[in-house]
């Protein structure tokens, strides 16, 4: 079969290799669609990966199951999401994989068929085509959905969104959808064009003006009450804090290294709650499932689709911020 290699420094090649045999409560998926990440661009522009690739998005259609399997059979349609669970402790028994002490992560979904954890598989109703199926078992809804859960105040009307890759457009969506004044910050005109068209009331670029003393002038001189960090670089989160109204909350979505705070001046002094949220539980997808059947049009996400042996230049507009999220398809136009 098939899979993108990720070879660093921006480039990218098709190889061939042997079709993955599940083991233990493990399942095979022919890949309908991936989709991209703002999370897999450190490899594709530094130093690639050495084996595999970083996709952990997708769905498909169900085609070799492992030992112990039961709850999966071939043919079924299915999204997977990449963060399984040893099924057994208390936080798995309540679909919250991301909290098993055991967890287990699983990836190089780029590929004609890919492997996934069978209790991290959902099965797909007859009526979610496939790419409504990725965002809701993917990052694309997913997290945007599990960040607005874990906010921890009363009465948010005002929301700054820094970072308006894929994750960030979809917290435009989802706060939009919570009737909120949503603003966004990015560097890249085309994304802030698009979080205007996806419900933001406005965008701005830093490098045209000062970010924080305009959220600031358009919500009485207090700062917004949550700021949302999707970008994933230290300047963003400390102009999170910067930017949030006294007793307000700042929400991390980019992964990032260090970043230097002072726990006085950015937290106790201003009683600021700060939350991390990483991907979504497996058992808010009936949540997101409801959602999107009373009409929540998550696919307006999407901007691009591409083949999969386009992928290349899938990933060059990507990285070069002229997307949103972006779709890579195996089968045409399957259902």
């Amino acid at each position: 079969m098939k899979r993108l290699k990720f070879c660093g420094n921006g480039e990218l090649q098709m190889e061939q290799v042997p079709d993955p045999v599940p083991g233990e409560g493990e399942v095979v998926i022919r890949t309908a669609c991936s989709a991209i990440c703002g999370s897999e661009m450190h490899a594709y522009r530094n130093e690639g990966m050495a084996e595999g690739n970083p996709g952990h998005e997708a769905v498909g259609t169900v085609v070799a199951v492992g030992a112990g399997v039961k709850e999966l059979v071939p043919g079924q349609r299915v999204g997977a999401s990449p963060v399984a669970g040893c099924g057994h402790c208390p936080a798995c028994r309540a679909g919250k994989y991301t909290w098993c002490p055991e967890w287990r992560f699983y990836g190089s979904m780029h590929a004609e068929k890919f492997l996934a954890a069978a209790n991290a598989c959902r099965p797909l109703p007859d009526d979610l085509d496939w790419e409504s199926g990725i965002l809701l078992t993917g990052d694309g809804f997913g997290v945007p959905y599990h960040t607005a859960q874990n906010v921890r105040i009363d009465q948010v009307k005002s929301v700054a969104i820094f970072g308006a890759g894929p994750i960030g457009l979809g917290n435009v969506i989802m706060q939009n959808h919570l009737k909120r004044n949503v603003f966004v910050v990015d560097l890249s005109a085309e994304r802030l064009d698009m979080a205007l068209r996806l419900g933001a009331a406005e965008g701005f670029q830093p490098q045209r003006c000062d970010v924080i003393d305009e959220l600031k002038r358009r919500t009485g001189g207090n700062g917004v009450d949550l700021c949302i960090e999707a970008a994933g670089q230290p300047v963003t989160a400390k102009n999170c804090f910067a930017a949030v109204r006294r007793g307000g909350q700042v929400i991390f979505n980019g992964e990032q290294g260090e970043v230097p705070f002072s726990i006085s001046e950015d937290f106790i002094r201003r009683d600021i709650t700060a939350t991390g949220s990483w991907f979504y539980h497996f058992c808010e997808f009936d949540a997101m499932y409801k959602l999107w059947k009373e009409g929540l049009a998550v696919d307006s996400l999407i901007s691009h689709r591409f083949a999969f042996d386009d992928a290349p230049e899938a990933y060059r507009l990507f990285a070069a911020g002229k997307t949103a999220k972006v779709i890579v398809s195996y089968q045409g136009k399957e259902k």
